[in-house]
């Protein structure tokens, strides 16, 4: 049989920092996606918010005609 190498306490710190690292990586990856994808969700809403008032606005909005004879 080989000899076995004892796992010191440095190996297992650079196996954990090496797994960590690409956790972060995507992490960071994805909250960066995920803040696009809600500002564009944002404006979409405003946007959709003004629109729909607007034309509620002018379907409420009474025009009074004067007219002098």
């Amino acid at each position: 049989m080989a000899e076995q190498e004892k796992i010191t306490r440095e190996d297992i710190e650079s196996k954990f920092r090496e797994l960590t690292g690409d956790v972060d990586d995507r992490a960071e990856a994805a909250k960066t996606t995920a803040v696009t994808v809600g500002a564009v969700v944002a404006v979409a809403v405003v946007l959709g918010v003004f629109l729909f008032g607007r034309s509620r606005g002018r379907k409420k909005t009474t025009l009074i005609e004067v007219r002098r004879f």
